[in-house]
């Protein structure tokens, strides 16, 4: 599958992105677009062969770039963490499903809004955490909050903390269950 994701700022310091994909299985080309936050717009069209797809790729990054579209500097990306305080310090097959759950729905979730990607997650020290890499952490640890609180049964176990990408280690907690008030990996 070859992929592309791409935003601007508009005047008014909204930021906006633009997506685009080739499915080869599907023989599909997608075309996602919308304001970063909000539920985003698609458009597909079915049965492209590899060749045209990715012309068509090709053709909606160059448009993309005469209208002001380009890729995040990495010192404007954020890291964003939703961890889950577990029971039992290597987590239970129940704490696995939880971990595969939370993956696909953020994953998902974020994607569609054009937030961020799911880089990985991890099951250790009695927390279960997935680490996503975002361009708007106020809007990404609402979207965060928001999905696991549809998709989990977990809610009231999770912890977000939010770094910049160029400070990684540099967390900062911006939610967490009554009582707590630090974060650690």
């Amino acid at each position: 599958m070859s992929y592309t994701r791409l935003y601007r700022r508009t005047e008014d310091g909204t930021l906006e992105f633009r997506e685009a994909w080739y499915d080869d299985e599907a023989a599909q080309f997608v075309v996602n677009h919308g304001t970063v936050g909000h539920q985003s717009k698609t458009q597909e069209t079915d049965d492209v062969g590899a060749d045209a797809g990715e012309a068509l790729l090709a053709a909606f990054e160059a448009q993309c770039a005469e209208d002001g579209y380009g890729p995040v500097p990495d010192d404007q990306l954020w890291r964003v963490v939703a961890q889950f305080a577990l029971k039992t310090a290597e987590g239970t097959e129940r704490d696995r499903h939880l971990e595969r759950q939370a993956v696909q729905a953020l994953s998902a979730h974020l994607a569609w809004r054009g937030l961020g990607t799911v880089e990985g997650s991890s099951i250790g020290a009695g927390k279960l955490n997935v680490f996503a890499t975002c361009v708007d952490a106020g809007k990404a640890v609402t979207a965060v909050k928001t999905c696991l609180r549809e998709a989990t049964s977990d809610f009231t176990k999770l912890s977000i903390a939010v770094a910049p990408a160029t400070d990684p280690e540099a967390f900062r907690l911006k939610h967490a269950p009554a009582g707590v008030r630090g974060f650690s990996l």
